[in-house]
């Protein structure tokens, strides 16, 4: 894991223009406000998939809801094939904040006809995925036209969430994601009571399909109303040829990164689908769960400061890029350190309790996935700060190579050692991200690479916390029992207590710890102003 969670930032350019205090409170208190938005949302949204999991594996069985995870990660690889403009408006937005609103407009445009030169091809993958889609997931004859429905709707939900996405990617370039809080957390609870309307109801994985069109819909509407209140400026403008091509040119490089990501995150579904069974899937999610769901929250909070970080880099103010990224990773070792302790004590009885332990897939292949969430999480973190600064195609490249040599890891290994191997070729694989992007990203900053490897004593540490925490949950993990809801929730709440403590007294150096502390006052003080 190559992380800087220790060392001082490393020396930068100058900027050029000192950020006022007021500005930097104000960045500050958007990026905070817009994380916990994202957290509500996503905290929301988890707890009712948790609530409606053990529901939709009963209602369709273990293969059918394997079935539908693979469905999920085929429509995810389609990624590239809209060329993402709604990511590329995203950060465009976030560099030029207000400052011209008339090119923020154009760029709209510009969003809008890529999107809608791009449809044809979306619509021909799709077709294609839902055509081979019952092959791909090992579907019985009798389920092979509901396969394929299921796809087919699902490819529908994809167009309409690409423009969908476009009120959003406005409103969160501008650094104002959370005027959105609550409302994306009741679309989740609509959107998960018509799922197991759906299958309670006999309409199986054509039912749940449909749904995601009704969440694309209302979410596209919700944010349209948003951004006409929030921002005055929203309109679209004619592009210029010019506009729709430098929009167009990032869109490439995001779309294939998206789909490097996707082959990275999504493969592993569908290569344990395919070497081994529907069913082995289910298992591997379910086990997985709660490291996704962790994952996801700090991936939502991370993304909550891109905005106010691609203004930063806008106005070359590098010294405080460099900053941000230390002060970043420093949260995010914490963080993983003490949510992947946690998972690896109490995930076991988590599973037993809510789906049967039956879905549990062992104490090495727990352990993995929370190595693999780790390692996602740094990995997001310097990806965002080379997104931000509006380069992705380095990033794109090592995603490319990665994802070559993690598919390849995981279909031999899985073939050897099944689950187990599964998650080892993730993270063997990964090991080319791990290694190149925090590289790419000093490169990015202006800053030296040297301190990387220099620092490697503050390496050590953090590093060697983590593993001694790991090996004690996993340890412990192994050997509790939780009779209930209330005493799993008390024991992960203490768990989470200590974990933190600990992490934080022997895991981090001094300066490091009074770093910490000086942001998360930051973030509680611009919350209030």
């Amino acid at each position: 894991m190559a992380t800087d969670a220790g060392t001082v930032p490393p020396a930068a350019a100058a900027d050029p223009t000192p950020t006022p205090v007021r500005h930097s409170q104000n960045l500050t208190r958007r990026a905070s406000l817009t994380a916990v938005a994202s957290v509500l949302d996503y905290v929301v949204k988890a707890g009712v998939s948790l609530v409606i999991t053990p529901i939709l594996v009963g209602g369709l069985g273990r293969s059918l809801y394997g079935m539908w995870e693979m469905l999920g990660r085929l429509i995810g690889y389609m990624a590239a094939t809209d060329g993402r403009p709604t990511e590329a408006l995203r950060l465009v937005i976030s560099q030029q904040q207000a400052a011209d609103p008339q090119a923020n407009r154009r760029a709209i445009g510009a969003a809008l006809a890529v999107w809608v030169i791009m449809l044809p091809l979306v619509a021909l993958v799709g077709g294609v995925l839902a055509w081979v889609a019952p092959a791909l997931t090992h579907a019985p004859v009798e389920d092979a036209a509901a396969v394929r429905l299921t796809c087919l709707l699902l490819v529908v939900s994809f167009m309409f969430t690409g423009i969908a996405a476009i009120p959003e990617s406005t409103l969160r370039g501008m650094n104002l994601g959370y005027k959105r809080m609550g409302l994306q957390a009741g679309l989740s609870i609509i959107v998960g009571a018509l799922a197991v309307w759906a299958v309670k109801a006999g309409f199986g994985l054509p039912g749940m399909g449909a749904s995601q069109i009704v969440r694309a819909v209302i979410t596209g509407a919700v944010f349209w109303l948003l951004v006409r209140k929030y921002i005055p400026w929203f309109h679209v403008a004619k592009p210029t040829r010019e506009s729709v091509k430098a929009l167009f040119g990032m869109s490439v490089w995001l779309s294939v990164g998206d789909l490097m990501a996707k082959l990275l995150l999504a493969s592993d579904v569908l290569v344990l689908g395919w070497i081994i069974s529907p069913a082995a899937v289910t298992t591997y999610v379910l086990t997985s769960y709660a490291a996704r769901t962790g994952t996801g929250v700090f991936v939502f909070t991370a993304g909550a400061a891109m905005p106010g970080l691609g203004g930063v880099l806008g106005r070359k103010q590098f010294v405080s890029a460099v900053k941000i990224r230390h002060e970043l990773r420093l949260l995010t070792w914490l963080f993983t350190t003490v949510i992947g302790a946690t998972i690896l004590a109490w995930n076991h009885s988590f599973l037993h309790l809510w789906v049967g332990s039956k879905n549990y897939a062992g104490p090495w292949v727990d352990l993995l996935i929370v190595c693999v969430a780790v390692q996602t999480a740094f990995i997001r973190c310097d990806s965002y700060i080379i997104d931000a600064a509006l380069r992705p195609r380095l990033r794109v490249l090592v995603g490319a190579a990665a994802a070559v040599t993690t598919i390849l890891a995981c279909i031999v290994l899985t073939r050897a050692f099944g689950l187990t191997g599964l998650c080892a070729g993730v993270v063997l694989g990964r090991l080319v991200q791990t290694i190149a992007y925090p590289l790419i990203a000093q490169r990015m900053l202006r800053a030296s690479a040297g301190p990387v490897m220099t620092g490697l004593l503050d390496l050590l540490r953090p590093a060697v916390a983590m593993t001694g925490l790991f090996a004690l949950a996993a340890f412990a993990g192994e050997r509790n029992g939780a009779v209930g809801w209330p005493l799993w929730a008390l024991g992960v709440t203490v768990t989470a207590a200590v974990a933190l403590i600990l992490a934080y007294t022997f895991g981090l150096p001094s300066e490091a710890r009074r770093t910490t502390v000086a942001r998360v006052r930051a973030v509680f003080r611009t919350a209030h102003v």
